[in-house]
């Protein structure tokens, strides 16, 4: 099942300066409803990490809170502790706007502003107002080979980005992620519009790109979790039930409830 390689560090053996994300304890209520209830786990740096659940089981709720993006929300009560870099990324102090630019976001629907290539691409910095000409330029040009981009746009930046094809799209959705240089990744199914050539593609970068990013990322698609991930984590009406190397998850899940929904029998 799996196409690419790889060689995980079992999770109980992971070293602090291992661990992208440590996650204690989180609860989150969304308009009064819990989404989220006591989740507890440590992602690995260097490396990805899907999550996988039925429609409505709180995934996109956890990765957001990665980033603070429920906080959106108006209606929200979040509680528990989530570290990074030894920050507590909750806490009142966070500065969010520094937190969003080392937690990138890739989102479900590629979502082009109605700008150019390069302006998408150097969206981020120019808000920045930190960076010479020279230096976005350059930032682009990395992001999108980084990307997997540059060779097919790179005679047609100043063009507007909705001519791209929807895969092309997406990738210049993580180009423009990647642009600041984030320590952490997230993708909300990343793939879902995608067809099967296109989804390859992204799958490829995603390899690549956990060389130097830690990549967290929400899948219903369990054949693409577990053919490309190193971890899986697999959550049930916003309980974590299951957090383990992929392979032992998927051919080996210690609970029975794992086994049901990864076999089909429900979900």
């Amino acid at each position: 099942m799996n196409l690419f390689s790889r060689k995980t560090t079992p999770l109980k053996k992971l070293t602090p300066e291992n661990i992208a994300v440590n996650i204690e304890s989180l609860s989150v209520e969304l308009n009064n409803k819990v989404v989220l209830d006591n989740i507890s786990m440590r992602i690995p740096a260097y490396s990805i990490t899907s999550i996988i659940g039925q429609s409505g089981c709180g995934k996109t709720t956890l990765l957001n809170s990665m980033n603070r993006m429920n906080e959106l929300i108006t209606d929200h009560k979040i509680t528990g502790h989530i570290w990074m870099d030894k920050r507590d990324i909750n806490h009142k102090r966070e500065n969010v706007a520094r937190l969003r630019t080392n937690v990138g976001m890739v989102f479900q629907q590629p979502n082009p502003f109605p700008m150019t290539i390069y302006e998408n691409v150097g969206f981020g910095l120019k808000l920045q107002q930190q960076y010479s000409r020279r230096q976005i330029d350059d930032a682009i040009e990395k992001a999108l080979i980084n990307a997997g981009l540059w060779d097919e746009v790179k005679d047609r930046l100043h063009e507007p980005a909705m001519i791209l094809s929807g895969g092309q799209q997406q990738r210049l959705m993580i180009a423009r992620a990647l642009a600041l240089k984030p320590q952490i990744l997230l993708l909300d199914e990343p793939t879902s519009a995608l067809d099967p050539l296109a989804t390859l593609f992204i799958e490829e970068l995603m390899q690549s790109l956990k060389q130097h990013t830690t990549i967290v990322m929400v899948t219903h698609n369990m054949q693409q979790a577990a053919r490309i991930s190193d971890y899986t984590a697999f959550i049930h009406k916003g309980e974590l039930i299951e957090y383990t190397d992929s392979d032992s998850l998927f051919t080996q899940p210690k609970h029975k409830q794992t086994e049901d929904y990864i076999t089909g029998r429900y979900g």
